[in-house]
């Protein structure tokens, strides 16, 4: 059961940061997760007054606020035709359109979580992360930060999606429709250079990048981003059922990006998720 003591509402961006020192402090997101726990918390403070739920649209990049829901990105014009339409096929199976309705792309993005599809998505998609304090910094840095803990605690205020003309592929294996995915793969080409994220080993995301003067064989590339990554077992799958996995869908995926590529890398103007 969620126990919360105090519920606080800041004005400011500094009067959340000062609040979010406090022991026993916790920033509310979305509370799809964080209600399922069985915890006390001090101070639950929500930062829905800090205008955190826009999507913005600048020359050279989006700006995603922190409180912007799965369902807004999933539905989002401008981010769907940047991505191939690759957001919208990592979003649409998670639950429901109801629980995406109410998670945030924060809420994600800062948990760090390993079954994450969004953080593999942006991962590939060279996103970085605008933190209150820390400012910006990479999203493939961010994650690996928080493996390491830190008396302060930063609020994440917006992750960065650069425009660049990159084409993408996003591909995921699920047991069945709606579950945590049992690993899930973006690759994402932009000139000579290739990014391949996996997530869901079931630990947290990590990117591989590649340059395709070098590497730019579809079946290499698969097997050295599978030699290169840890993976472990869980209840959906062992741990060697995942790296034959990423073997799979890796080179299914960097096939795709290559493919699209060589017809100019024109969008289809059509959502085309797959889940396998």
């Amino acid at each position: 059961m969620l126990t919360i003591d105090r519920y606080l509402r800041p004005e400011t961006l500094e009067e959340a940061y000062e609040a979010a020192q406090k022991k026993n402090s916790v920033i509310l997101g979305g509370m799809m997760w964080l209600r399922l726990g069985n915890r006390r918390i001090g101070t639950a403070i929500d930062l829905s007054a800090l205008g955190l739920d826009k999507v913005e649209e600048t020359d050279d990049a989006y700006r995603i606020g922190a409180y912007a829901t799965l369902r807004e990105l999933e539905t989002h014009t401008g981010l769907n035709e940047l991505t191939d339409f690759a957001l919208r096929g990592a979003l649409s199976p998670i639950v429901g359109v109801q629980f995406r309705n109410l998670a945030t792309v924060g809420g994600s993005v800062f948990g760090r979580y390993g079954f994450s599809d969004i953080i593999t998505l942006f991962l590939a998609l060279n996103a970085s992360v605008e933190l209150y304090k820390g400012g910006v910094m990479p999203l493939s840095e961010f994650c690996r930060a928080g493996m390491l803990k830190s008396k302060e605690r930063d609020i994440l205020t917006c992750i960065h999606i650069p425009k660049e003309n990159t084409v993408v592929s996003y591909k995921a294996q699920r047991n069945q429709k709606t579950d945590f995915p049992v690993l899930n793969v973006c690759a994402a080409l932009n000139g000579g250079r290739l990014s391949v994220a996996v997530g869901a080993r079931p630990l947290r995301a990590s990117v591989c990048l590649f340059d395709i003067a070098q590497d730019n064989e579809s079946e290499t590339i698969a097997e050295r981003t599978a030699g290169s990554l840890i993976f472990a077992s869980n209840k959906r799958a062992s741990e060697e059922y995942r790296q034959h996995l990423c073997r799979v869908i890796v080179r299914r995926a960097v096939d795709e990006v290559f493919a699209k590529s060589a017809d100019g890398g024109i969008r289809s103007g059509k959502p085309n998720p797959e889940v396998i």
